[in-house]
């Protein structure tokens, strides 16, 4: 089993080259993966994981409601933002500037083959994460996802979950607000749930700005420790 993962940080990039390229890179493990059952050849699986952040930009689910987007198409132009319906699992989710939207592309062959359990270690590592900056997070029951103060009138979503697996090879991923602007969430009822909060990193302690590359440090530390798994710098 490859426990080798290939990082690359793509900075700031459009959502559908993005989209694109990890339709790539998936396509690319899931060949090598049919290959190897075809022919009974012994090919190693790679893996990655992409740090990005994107332009403003809306997000349908393929389970999503088309309602849960609040505004039309001349209203997003007039926000500079744009809008995709995609082939991962959840509604509608938002994108932008001060957030770290991480996909992890893995042959989960190589690590273990279960997509709840999956789920659940890439919500352990934010909340690890977030217990850094002295915030209690949490999972909230039913939610995929990650929130603050669960259970009360307060509670808040400040990490967005929705992947899309095939033959046990994951692509898309998490996208955790950290300096992102809250007015873009106002567009839409996030991810279908109404009457919940959505909040920062940065909001919650009180700073005008959090080093986002201190967050993925410590991001990339907790994953590795969950997956036992190992980085390597990509191109």
């Amino acid at each position: 089993m490859n426990k080798n993962i290939e990082l690359q940080d793509l900075g700031f990039k459009d959502y559908k080259q993005t989209w694109d390229y990890q339709e790539n890179l998936f396509k690319a493990i899931v060949d090598t993966k049919i290959k190897n059952r075809r022919e009974n050849a012994a090919l190693e699986t790679k893996n990655y994981f992409l740090f990005v952040e994107h332009p403003h930009v809306y997000t349908l689910g393929k389970s999503g409601d088309m309602s849960n987007l609040l505004v039309d198409e001349a209203q997003l132009k007039a926000k500079n933002a744009s809008f995709y319906k995609v082939n991962r699992g959840g509604d509608i989710t938002y994108h932008g500037p001060g957030q770290i939207v991480g996909y992890p592309i893995l042959d989960l062959d190589n690590f273990f083959t279960d997509i709840h359990k999956y789920l659940r270690f890439l919500e352990e590592m934010i909340i690890l994460t977030l217990a850094e900056y002295g915030l209690k997070a949490e999972r909230s029951p039913g939610e995929t996802g990650v929130w603050l103060d669960v259970g009360t009138p307060f509670a808040r979503k400040i990490c967005a979950m929705g992947v899309r697996a095939s033959r046990w090879v994951t692509m898309h991923g998490f996208a955790l607000n950290v300096n992102a602007d809250l007015g873009y969430f106002d567009l839409m009822i996030p991810c279908g749930i109404r009457g919940k909060a959505v909040t920062s990193l940065n909001v919650e302690l009180g700073l005008e700005k959090v080093d986002e590359s201190e967050v993925k440090a410590k991001l990339l530390k907790h994953f590795k420790s969950l997956f036992e798994a190992e980085f390597y710098q990509g191109s």
